[in-house]
């Protein structure tokens, strides 16, 4: 259903406004590159400062690009389960293929909240890919917990960036192999799919998508040294776009090889600092993209 490189697209801002002339030049040039699928308002899209008109209007826009070429994972989730209930409506309404919803952040719900308010958006009639990010939300969705949520029959994946390999075999185990796992971790994505893993929902695919979309085929087609010699390529790019606060360095970084892009961020983010450009130019450099 859902494979292979799949970047979680930046949102670009000019003035503080959404750049929506920019972002359709960016959606198009990701397709052109070989993404296999797009994930609009994820958090690197800095999800939580747009406005309800701003994110429906992204979404929109990512599936009238696409065109059916690509799958659009529209980025819905909230902390307010009635919130999350309407941006997936929305996000339906406007032709998404499915919505990537997290549990309850700041909340911190137990398993029993967590599953009530990921089985509520469930029952929207659209896929449902899970997004468990311990890091951001707070909570954990448990391995348990994931497997029942698996048995409704909109919720096919996860996107999974708790940072722990060993979770793929124990989803892989409790969910089935068709649930489809994708790893949230750049870094990690090869072990991730040599464990039973498809893709990866990418930070870095934002800059080189084409390298990107070369190392899952790579690994689809069992070419795992060619896979490696492209993790070496990237990996440098994977660290350095989280030398600072996400999604600064990634903008920076396209400003590097995206005419015209800009850096700009919503606060309360800010722009990356010097040592994180340096770094993100070196990256830059080691992949062959400046």
């Amino acid at each position: 259903m859902f494979f292979g490189s799949i970047p979680a697209l930046v949102t670009p801002f000019a003035a503080g406004r959404v750049d929506y002339a920019i972002f359709r030049e960016l959606v198009e040039w990701q397709i052109d590159e070989g993404s296999n699928a797009l994930v609009p308002c994820g958090t690197t899209g800095e999800s939580a400062t747009l406005s309800t008109d701003e994110h429906r209007k992204l979404i929109e826009l990512t599936v009238e690009i696409a065109r059916g070429r690509v799958p659009v994972i529209a980025g819905c989730g909230s902390n307010n389960t009635a919130h999350a209930i309407e941006l997936t409506k929305n996000a339906k309404e406007v032709g998404a293929d499915a919505a990537l919803h997290v549990p309850p952040y700041y909340n911190r719900p137990n398993q029993e909240g967590i599953y009530a308010h990921l089985s509520a958006v469930a029952d929207l009639d659209i896929p449902i890919v899970l997004y468990n990010v311990p890091a951001r939300t707070i909570t954990d969705i448990a391995v348990e917990t994931m497997a029942t949520l698996a048995r409704l029959p909109n919720v096919v994946g996860v996107k999974d960036a708790t940072g722990n390999l060993a979770r793929v075999s124990a989803q892989r185990l409790a969910c089935g192999a068709e649930f489809v796992q994708l790893s949230g971790n750049d870094d990690m994505a090869l072990g991730f799919n040599a464990m039973g893993g498809v893709g990866c929902i990418s930070v870095t695919a934002n800059v080189a998508p084409a390298l990107c979309s070369q190392f899952q085929a790579a690994m689809r087609e069992d070419r795992w040294e060619d896979a490696l010699a492209l993790q070496d390529r990237l990996y440098p790019l994977h660290a350095a776009l989280f030398t600072d606060a996400s999604p600064g360095p990634v903008k920076y970084a396209l400003s590097k090889v995206m005419v015209d892009f800009p850096a700009e961020l919503r606060l309360p983010l800010t722009e990356a600092s010097a040592a994180s450009k340096a770094a993100v130019d070196q990256a830059l450099a080691h992949a062959g993209l400046v």
